[in-house]
């Protein structure tokens, strides 16, 4: 009986700090998502310093991409057999060096090099979290479901970023030094970040003999191509507010607050995020939401109504969350446990790739048209393919 009893007991706090571990894995994955997002705001203020275009910020924002897109391929997959906490550390400690590298050195190749490091320290963290977050939460709480999981990873993950963009924006509205103190205040965040992941239990048992290293393949079934192309377009929208739609709002609709410029940004993602929480991860509902939001934005745009553009920005952010939601669902629930994290790294890379691809064609753009026009041909692209996917799932789903 007392073994019995022993055992009951070590079990009951191995459960309780999975539990703990749960909650300080969120808020790591919320910080070191939020600070990616810290330079959104400000990028107004380094155009005004450096004097530079749309088009630098765009090269400056898919710099970043590129990194988190070059990290899930070459280790997308690696914290299936090697550990989370194993990638996490190394993953953190890439954003403290950027984070030293935009207070050290705020020129545009300093700037460059940052926002890679921070890409490729993200793209670790993404998939190694949510698959890291999953596993405790199970551990936890066995014979419970996947709700709170799926509540709180959405919340870390867009809440992180849009938290990122508001947090930076009120820094560098009311503080001194605006282009310092955001990352001065995340440097500190990341380095207790790190404390927190070398506190956490371990999930993953490492394999007796150590599968042999390959890049992240990517391979879009025809059971995959929704969600793959669900979260491409969820990420194209946040591309856009997380790159040109500060520097618009202070340009083409003359609100060049710094607070206001995080705000905008901060309000997609939170829509994102709370949408996640409410409602169930219906692909349909997100999409005509997303395509709902994306109409009210190009009309404002035409209007030059910040009301219309924020309204506008809102709806599509609340699609997308949705959408994006609905894609890691069907992912996780369509992967084994042992390549958990190659598949959402590989969801991950797709939706990077919306990151960039669509946003960089935005960029280019403003450089023969009006930027107005520009985001009328953005609107009509993302239309177009929630369109398609629309098509797509019902055909999947007869």
């Amino acid at each position: 009986m007392t073994l019995l009893a022993t055992r009951s007991q070590r079990e009951q706090r191995g459960s309780a700090r999975h539990g703990v571990a749960f909650w300080l894995i969120a808020a790591v994955f919320a910080v070191s998502l939020a600070f990616s997002t810290v330079p959104a705001p400000l990028y107004p203020l380094y155009q005004r310093q450096d004097g530079f275009s749309s088009f630098t910020v765009t090269i400056v924002f898919a710099v970043y991409a590129v990194g988190v897109i070059v990290s899930l391929l070459l280790a997308g997959r690696v914290s299936d057999w090697a550990g989370r906490r194993r990638i996490l550390l190394p993953a953190l400690g890439l954003e403290i060096v950027a984070a030293v590298l935009f207070l050290t050195w705020p020129a545009l190749p300093g700037l460059i090099l940052a926002r890679f490091l921070t890409g490729l320290g993200v793209g670790l963290i993404t998939a190694t979290a949510t698959a890291f977050l999953l596993e405790l939460h199970t551990a936890h709480r066995p014979s419970a479901g996947r709700a709170r999981f799926e509540i709180v990873s959405a919340a870390a993950n867009l809440g992180g970023l849009g938290t990122g963009t508001l947090v930076a924006g009120a820094l560098a509205q009311f503080a001194p030094a605006p282009l310092r103190t955001p990352y001065l205040v995340f440097l500190i965040l990341l380095a207790l970040s790190v404390a927190a992941v070398a506190a956490v239990p371990e999930t993953v048992i490492a394999p007796a003999v150590r599968p042999p290293y390959r890049p992240q393949r990517v391979r879009v079934t025809g059971s995959a191509l929704v969600p793959a192309a669900a979260a491409f377009a969820a990420f194209a929208v946040f591309g856009l507010f997380t790159s040109l739609a500060p520097g618009f709002v202070a340009g083409s609709l003359h609100h060049p607050g710094r607070l206001l410029a995080g705000a905008v940004t901060f309000l997609v993602f939170a829509a994102g995020a709370a949408a996640q929480s409410a409602f169930r991860p219906r692909l349909r509902a997100g999409l005509l939401t997303l395509a709902a939001g994306l109409v009210i934005v190009a009309a404002a745009t035409q209007l030059t109504s910040l009301a219309l553009f924020l309204t506008g920005g809102a709806l599509a952010g609340a699609g997308a969350g949705v959408v994006f939601k609905s894609a890691v669902g069907a992912t996780v629930a369509a992967s084994a446990a042992h390549e958990r994290g190659a598949s959402l790294a590989g969801l991950f890379l797709i939706a990077y790739l919306g990151l960039v691809g669509p946003v960089l064609g935005l960029g280019v753009a403003t450089r023969t048209v009006p930027a107005t026009t520009a985001m009328l041909w953005f609107t009509g692209f993302l239309l177009t393919l929630l369109a398609a996917i629309a098509v797509l799932d019902r055909f999947r789903r007869s």
